[in-house]
């Protein structure tokens, strides 16, 4: 092994360590591989004890990927638990707009502004014991009780509706009532979906593991390919 081979295996090392992001190597096409952990880090740093996806990393490795052309393919990774709702819809706005292929997986918990980045993605998987948790806008710290307040929490929520409904198969009115249920959180609001409900209901494509992901996504980069030449 060269002293170069030797530094970019480095460097893979690192982004894997720092942003959890690599790049995988699929029958001689190149998936840049995604994690979406923990909390979804927004303006604010969070405790350094906190597990984290920090936005400002993802934002311009995505923006790499599109403009790299030896990469085929994207495969996100999803277990978390929300956080900062405008830099998650940042990130999904993102994934959604990318020219490549795009596969995501819930192997964990896709839970709050973790919905849309689930269903950002061209094609979505969720492993059998993944939960999706649709809850309404929280809001943490002092809140003026106004009626404008209410209002700008009902236009951030139209926005989750409003991207999710179009970029999965769930109705707008399905939805927003899973959002609102009273019967399921005794101390809160929302639904929780477990495997194959996320499916039945429309927000999730289909129920599988990392072998099912990496294979559709293959299958799409091949199609990619075919309809490009």
């Amino acid at each position: 092994m060269n002293e170069k081979e030797q530094k970019e295996i480095k460097a893979e090392e690192e982004r894997i360590r720092e942003n959890g992001q690599a790049t995988l190597e699929e029958n001689g096409k190149r998936i840049h591989l995604l994690s979406i952990i923990g909390e979804i880090e927004g303006h604010e740093n969070l405790s350094g004890s906190t597990k984290t996806t920090k936005y400002e990393h993802i934002l311009p490795e995505l923006a790499k990927v599109e403009s790299d052309e030896t990469i085929g393919g994207v495969l996100i990774l999803v277990n978390t638990i929300g956080g900062d709702v405008s830099c998650g819809l940042a990130l999904a706005e993102m994934i959604a707009s990318l020219s490549k292929p795009t596969v995501s997986l819930v192997i964990g918990d896709s839970h709050s502004i973790g919905v849309p980045l689930a269903v950002a993605s061209d094609y979505s998987f969720i492993v059998p014991t993944g939960t999706m948790l649709v809850h309404p806008v929280r809001m943490s710290g002092m809140v003026i009780g106004t009626a404008q307040t209410y209002e700008y929490f009902e236009m951030i929520e139209e926005r989750i509706i409003s991207f999710v409904s179009e970029h999965s198969r769930i109705d707008r009115e399905r939805l927003k009532k899973l959002m609102h249920n009273t019967k399921m959180l005794t101390k809160d609001l929302g639904t929780v979906l477990v495997g194959k409900e996320a499916v039945e209901c429309g927000l999730i494509d289909g129920e599988g593991g990392i072998r099912d992901a990496i294979g559709k996504l293959n299958r799409m980069m091949e199609e990619n390919v075919v309809s490009h030449r």
